[in-house]
């Protein structure tokens, strides 16, 4: 092993580990533990008058301890929450050898050890509901010294409180900070319930490419690999809608994809590079069907989660039930930004974003100058749900051109609290229209955009055998979690966010900044 340097805890602990193998007893045990309560169950069901929970077998890791003489209190958490324990020296030990206790609990062991029991449920003097232990088995020698949080007078010494370390340190933050796993419970709740909302709708759950010929789907920068064997480029998707919509045209009328997609672009509060995506397609519906079914299913999911459909989002309280506001766009800049951009050719565009004060770049087309104007003007100002309708043909190249003017397409983005929260269309099914706007779109990408569609001639082969009318639908996972928890950081609702390397760490510097017990006995 390489010659690392620990610090004087993590060198007690390994020395305990080590004394623990010369006595016989083996710290990381592969047999089977045979669990059969948790914390919360005991919790919730322990009737002392019934005597119930007489038989218990319960693990977890140790979170404090209280040593005081032939017995002891301890903390014990487990995936539900936390119980008490009351070990005693003559319980663990019946015999006349007291090394169990003497000397593996009260010297080898250590806060933050994995450990099972077996025993009873009883309520002490002070009224404590705690495990009497009649056997005590170490499952996993912790060689880390936890940063373990105290309150002394009010004041909370020790949190683990800074986000570098607990996105970092992800297996920490959910140890000390147990409520972090509310959120991504209902991280979990929140797509099974889109999930059973989409299958009793009767569409099928399908699985599509991650590596790709092509990025299509969406205009963003892609990450890019190399196949060795075929020695060809491959992309992580940016998207998953245009193999989603070659189903349609193979016969499927509701399609259903929860997918990691990859976007080679910056990170912020509401962006990582790695997310989930939702993207539904059902045939022979519209954009304004799909309106009507985002509003049903979003107070479904905010009634299953929270059990309401208002939820407070930083300062304001969203409501996700009843219809929400339908503002064009256009109509959006006119409202927001005071000035009316429709008509207006590129030059115009580029102008007008002058005189907004507006950042752009030269590689803009007319579609972005338009997106950036609503997004430095409009979006901070959408803070209900609210579906921003019927886009401009040239921010729109997977959309079908709305029915009643051709310049604008049969599209809408839901934005909740100032952000973007899903993005859906009336599903571009004419393969001449489609190839058009490729092409226009390899223009831009000519011009140095490098976020611009490929152009997908497989993709075009497939709608010229004939796609059915569709409505499309994408929605961020992330971001819907972290409208529904209450999260205002996108990295609060990834277990793993990506996160810059780490310099090479020392063992002394593992937690910086945080104070480390002088003692790992003290109690």
């Amino acid at each position: 092993m390489a010659n690392i340097e620990y610090s004087e805890q993590e060198q007690i602990r390994r020395d305990s580990l080590a004394k623990l193998r010369e006595i016989g007893i083996e710290p990381y045990p592969a047999a089977l533990y045979p669990v059969n309560a948790s914390a919360k169950e005991i919790a919730e069901g322990y009737d002392p008058e019934k005597g119930n929970f007489a038989d218990v077998c319960i693990a977890g890791r140790l979170m404090s301890r209280r040593i005081m003489g032939a017995a002891s209190f301890a903390e014990l958490q487990d995936e539900s929450g936390r119980i008490q324990i009351y070990v005693k020296r003559d319980e663990i030990c019946p015999g006349e050898d007291k090394t169990m206790y003497n000397t593996v609990w009260k010297k080898l062991m250590d806060i933050g050890d994995v450990v099972g029991v077996k025993g009873y449920a009883f309520i002490t003097q002070t009224g404590q509901l705690s495990i009497h232990v009649k056997e005590l088995t170490l499952l996993s020698k912790s060689l880390r010294v936890l940063p373990i949080v105290k309150e002394v007078d009010g004041v909370v010494h020790d949190a683990f409180t800074d986000p570098e370390l607990r996105y970092r340190q992800r297996y920490v933050d959910l140890i000390v900070n147990p409520q972090v796993k509310d959120t991504f419970i209902k991280r979990a709740k929140i797509i099974s319930t889109m999930r059973e909302y989409f299958n009793e709708a009767g569409c099928l759950e399908v699985e599509t490419p991650i590596l790709q010929s092509i990025p299509g789907g969406a205009t963003a920068r892609p990450f890019i690999t190399h196949h060795n064997a075929l020695d060809i480029p491959l992309y992580l998707r940016i998207a998953n809608e245009l193999y989603l919509k070659r189903l349609i045209v193979g016969g499927f009328n509701g399609v259903y994809e929860f997918a990691k997609d990859f976007r080679n672009e910056g990170m912020d509060k509401t962006h990582n590079p790695e997310f989930t995506c939702m993207e539904i397609y059902v045939a022979y519906k519209d954009y304004i069907w799909m309106m009507e079914f985002v509003e049903k299913m979003l107070a479904k999911i905010s009634l299953a989660v929270n059990g309401d459909t208002k939820v407070k989002i930083g300062e304001n309280e969203v409501d996700f039930g009843g219809t929400y506001r339908r503002l064009p766009i256009l109509d959006a800049i006119k409202e927001y930004a005071g000035v009316d951009v429709s008509g207006m050719n590129e030059d115009e565009l580029r102008q007008t974003c002058k005189d907004l004060h507006v950042e752009i770049t030269p590689s803009m087309g007319k579609g972005k100058l338009i997106d950036a104007i609503f997004g430095e003007y409009a979006e901070k100002n959408l803070i209900q749900p609210t579906f921003i309708i019927d886009y401009p043909v040239e921010m729109s190249p997977l959309t079908k051109r709305h029915r009643s003017n051709p310049a604008l397409t049969e599209r809408f983005e839901l934005f909740v609290c100032g952000k973007e929260l899903a993005n859906a269309y009336s599903e571009l099914n004419d393969p001449i229209d489609q190839l058009e706007r490729f092409e226009e779109q390899a223009r831009l990408k000519s011009k140095g955009d490098d976020e611009a569609m490929f152009i997908d001639y497989d993709f075009v082969r497939a709608l010229e055998y004939g796609m059915p009318p569709t409505s499309g639908l994408g929605m961020g996972i992330d971001r819907l979690t972290m409208f529904m928890t209450g999260q205002t950081a996108i990295q609060d609702v990834l277990f793993f966010p990506q996160m810059r390397p780490e310099s090479k760490p020392t063992a002394k510097a593992d937690h910086p900044g945080i104070a480390m017990p002088q003692d790992s006995n003290a109690k």
